[in-house]
């Protein structure tokens, strides 16, 4: 069984056994008295908290939730700046089979598109690649990045920590196209497969697309934990999954905005009696029984201080550990597709391909000496009503560090030049491209920012890059939290291996927290029964007063909420506690 296999095979969100403390003792798993409904706060409204807050309501539980924008959603966000709406967090569901996020697009009927192999190649000096040794060399590229998934989760403790996915590359290519030590003159020359070798490990850096950093940074040793799985893209936005998502704490949980944590402060007692007290941005206190920290890991990364006491050397160290991606996002729009010729075919999927690479390019040293590849996807392939005339490349590392810091704080009009400046010379080798047709010009251009976003901890998501030693035990270390000091830890990094760094990840991460608060009071796993001696009226009232409004209110609107069906796992209503 895989490494992944067996960390799902102890359920999703089962967990881990008792963590060492830094003496090395086993640290107590707290249990509070189960006839007391606890009031939990979640600092964070994206994914994670969201889901976490709405099973914690669905057995009772008093919730609040601390927000730091005054929005919800954390990275999951979308723009109409360009005159459609477009995600600027998440565009993926990775997985299809038992995923409640693809169950959730399915219940709000948000559109999603699954892009054919066809992909366009750009050589470094600018000149399309016959296709059919493009979809060649793509496929290759696939095939080596699953044999690297088997080497690592079978080899993982031989393999040195400081080699890379590249050095992978770099072995298997050799292999792929050995260099004949006599040059005949018949079949295939040294030189054709010098030229061979160079081509796939360009191709290969197309992976930095995926983690938010170059291939070479890319651990092999921890490289299952990225294992793929089939990846649809959501051309309708994460909105309607995460209003879906949001429906039930919204309405029975305390939501505050504008709320920026300064500071996590346990106070513990006999039996491990206690309480969290939380500090606001402004010196205002707020006290719970349980904190979930639902804060990217960036955050966590450069706000370790604000956990008193502090955080244990063994959890600083996951946190230190574990990195985080340079994911960016640059959206380009036009007045038309003009790619796709004067006559598209009204089919998806049958005009321009999906994805288009421009590979280690030369020819634009002004504005990309370093020839780092770009990469983008045709939204215009996409299925009406969502197929608009735009380009959405994907910037990772270097690349996306130089654009973040190049535009940040521009006007409009100084922000539109510098990108067209820069990502001119990969447009112009478009199909139809032509510098005097209006057509060809962009409207508008729509740019991520997340490595100057405080709240999203200055970059995007968790990845695992070389030197990393003990990262599936950083991985568990945060996902055990400190439930001896009343505090626990979600998100997209504490989730299940499968689905570390993804929205579904961020899901089941919340969901786990509030099964494992919900034990800790005495309750039932997977919402069968809410805590032990409490009852329906007490947790009516609980959520009554967190959500200000009349019991009887309550009562029937979360019913209702419940009833149609706010969960993606497809609990039946009759299994919810309070009913």
């Amino acid at each position: 069984m895989s490494r992944i296999g067996k960390d799902l095979s102890n359920g999703l969100h089962t967990p881990i056994p008792r963590a060492q403390d830094d003496t090395g003792s086993t640290a107590p798993r707290h249990v509070s008295r189960p006839d007391k409904i606890p009031h939990v706060c979640i600092v964070g409204a994206g994914m994670a908290g969201l889901r976490c807050a709405e099973v914690l309501i669905k057995n009772g539980a008093k919730v609040t939730i601390l927000e730091g924008r005054d929005r919800l959603g954390g990275r999951i966000h979308q723009s109409g700046k360009l005159g459609h709406s477009v995600d600027l967090g998440p565009n993926w569901i990775h997985g299809t089979e038992n995923n409640p996020i693809m169950n959730l697009a399915t219940k709000t009927k948000t559109e999603i598109h699954r892009w054919s192999v066809r992909g366009n190649v750009f050589d470094e000096s600018g000149c399309p690649m016959d296709g059919k040794r493009a979809t060649w060399f793509w496929e290759l590229m696939w095939t080596v990045i699953d044999d690297a998934f088997k080497h690592s989760n079978n080899e993982a403790a031989t393999i040195s920590e400081s080699e890379s996915l590249y050095d992978f590359f770099v072995t298997r290519a050799k292999e792929l196209f050995p260099i004949p030590l006599v040059d005949t003159g018949r079949g295939v020359t040294a030189d054709q497969q010098r030229e061979n070798q160079a081509l796939l490990l360009k191709m290969a850096q197309s992976w930095g697309a995926f983690i938010g950093d170059p291939v070479d940074r890319q651990s092999l040793k921890f490289f299952w934990m990225e294992e793929c799985c089939e990846n649809i893209f959501v051309s309708g936005t994460y909105k309607a999954i995460l209003d879906c998502v949001a429906k039930l704490p919204l309405l029975a949980a305390d939501v505050q905005f504008s709320k920026r944590i300064t500071g996590i402060g346990s106070q513990i007692g006999s039996n491990n009696e206690g309480c969290v007290v939380v500090t606001i941005d402004g010196g205002e206190m707020q006290t719970f029984d349980e904190v979930v920290m639902t804060t990217p890991l960036g955050w966590l990364k450069h706000n370790k201080k604000a956990f008193r006491p502090p955080l244990m050397p063994r959890l600083t160290k996951a946190i230190d550990s574990i990195s985080y991606g340079h994911l960016e996002k640059v959206y380009v729009t036009f007045p038309r597709a003009f790619w796709e010729g004067s006559d598209p075919s009204p089919l998806p999927n049958d005009n321009y391909p999906g994805f288009t690479h421009w590979i280690s390019p030369t020819y634009a040293a002004d504005t990309n000496p370093h020839a780092w590849s770009q990469e983008c996807i045709n939204l215009a392939a996409c299925s009406a009503p969502h197929a608009h005339p735009t380009l959405l490349f994907y910037l990772y590392g270097d690349c996306s560090i130089y654009i973040t810091s190049l535009v940040h704080n521009m006007t409009t009009s100084s922000h539109h030049s510098a990108l067209t400046s820069f990502f001119l010379p990969y447009l112009s080798r478009l199909p139809y491209y032509s510098s005097t047709n209006p057509d060809c010009q962009p409207l508008s251009f729509l740019s991520t920012e997340w490595q100057k976003d405080e709240l999203a901890g200055y970059g995007s998501y968790c990845n695992f890059q070389v030197g990393l030693t003990e990262g599936d035990a950083d991985i568990e270390v945060m996902r055990h939290g400190m439930p001896d000091r009343h505090v626990w830890l979600a998100g997209e990094h504490t989730a299940p291996f499968v689905a570390l760094g993804t929205v579904t990840g961020a899901y089941w991460a919340g969901e786990g927290v509030a099964q494992r608060i919900i034990e800790a009071y005495g309750g039932r796993r997977r919402d069968e029964q809410t805590w032990g001696k409490g009852d329906k009226t007490a947790a009516v009232a609980a959520v009554s007063t967190t959500a200000k409004k009349p019991a009887a209110d309550v009562e029937m609107q979360v019913k209702m909420a419940i009833i149609e069906g706010t969960t993606a796992n497809g609990e039946p209503a009759w299994m919810d506690p309070w009913w």
